[in-house]
């Protein structure tokens, strides 16, 4: 819940201050240091409700469940703030997906599983990396360090 605080000043300086304040408050609901971020909580919940039935795709796809839901969002929550925000999807066999894409040569993608394992697979030019971590409430360094080369001037 935000709460808005707006001045009762009419001069120059109290509506500057307002408009500060308003700017300030509407930089922290983007950014991700109070939890996921409010856009990332609407696309998974958005994703979530497409997917959680049988056969969402038309071509059999198993359900994202509450678990995959939830690790994912905990997950999610986890990352450090200044980590961009990837895009979600969810998979045929009822994964959700994170991904970060900076061109077709240097993204990484993370699958997250109803257990909470996190299969992962990047490509940096011909470089592939790959392979599964068990997610135990703190993001692998080894996918945020992926996730930080892909996004890397």
């Amino acid at each position: 819940m935000t709460t808005e605080f707006h001045t009762r000043g009419f001069s120059d300086t109290a509506q500057f201050v307002d408009g500060q304040s308003s700017e300030g408050r509407k930089h922290l609901s983007e950014l991700n240091v109070f939890g996921v971020e409010s856009r990332l909580r609407d696309e998974l919940a958005t994703v979530w409700d497409e997917c959680r039935e049988p056969n969402w795709d038309g071509h059999e796809a198993l359900p994202v469940t509450q678990d995959t839901r939830r690790n994912t969002y905990l997950f999610l929550e986890s990352l450090p703030a200044d980590i961009p925000a990837p895009s979600i999807g969810a998979e045929p066999d009822g994964h959700l997906t994170l991904e970060w894409h900076h061109s077709a040569r240097r993204t990484l993608s993370v699958s997250v599983s109803p257990e909470g394992d996190l299969h992962y697979s990047a490509l940096f030019g011909s470089s592939r990396h790959y392979g599964t971590e068990t997610f135990l409430g703190e993001v692998p360094k080894i996918i945020l360090d992926l996730i930080r080369r892909v996004h890397a001037p």
